[in-house]
């Protein structure tokens, strides 16, 4: 992996949807959050729009479980009580839930399907990079299976089974496979092959807080 410093980050958010609702009921709701806004304000001023924000700004009440990187797409849920908040955490803390993704990744991978384990780590004079460290990285499973080759790229589903940073990112590029548009891990070809990082939150199965019963939201992919 490159340590070339990154260059500077120009945040512009989408402002068209300003905000796509999945499924809202009194304990949930689901968001299909766009590609370049993130999910959580930034520290500095100018990263003040994020889904969170465009949330409570129409449902005061909605309370953050989890994030997407800012160049993911995809399916976000957020709590609508404190009550429900603690139960979703919980399920993305004991990895009760399910989660795919789709991806596009360079080169033509090998084989139909396989699992990724790699511990990961924070890279820290290169972050928010992150990096395979194999004593000191935090455990990280990924399966990933091929659905299609695509002019000398291929299109993948994933089915992350933790919940590390960046983690479906490097576990491609541990394959020699990164995903396209990447910023942090891609090389130039990889990067200027897609407008934006070629990765979308597909699916969430979860347990609903009122009565435990399995919820499925899924969000289309536009790439």
């Amino acid at each position: 992996m490159s340590s070339a410093a990154l260059p500077p980050l120009v945040y512009a958010p989408p402002c068209e949807p300003f905000l796509t609702i999945l499924h809202q009921d009194a304990d949930l709701v689901v968001f299909d959050k766009p590609s370049g806004l993130l999910t959580v304000p930034g520290k500095a001023p100018e990263l003040a729009d994020c889904l969170e924000t465009r949330a409570r700004a129409r449902l005061p009440e909605a309370r953050l479980v989890h994030r997407l990187d800012m160049d993911t797409s995809g399916v976000v849920v957020m709590a609508m009580n404190p009550a429900a908040q603690r139960h979703l955490g919980l399920q993305f803390e004991r990895r009760k839930l399910s989660k795919t993704y789709i991806a596009r990744v360079w080169g033509e991978v090998a084989g139909s399907e396989g699992e990724i384990d790699l511990p990961l780590i924070c890279d820290w004079p290169n972050r928010p990079r992150q990096m395979v460290d194999h004593e000191r990285g935090k455990p990280a499973q990924t399966r990933w299976q091929v659905l299609a080759h695509e002019n000398g790229t291929t299109r993948l589903r994933l089915f992350p089974l933790t919940g590390r940073s960046h983690q479906l990112r490097v576990h491609m590029l541990s394959l020699g496979h990164p995903i396209l548009g990447d910023r942090l891990y891609a090389g130039p070809e990889a990067l200027d092959a897609a407008p934006r990082l070629q990765l979308h939150a597909e699916s969430l199965t979860l347990r609903h807080p009122t009565g435990g019963r399995e919820c499925r939201f899924e969000a289309s992919c536009a790439f």
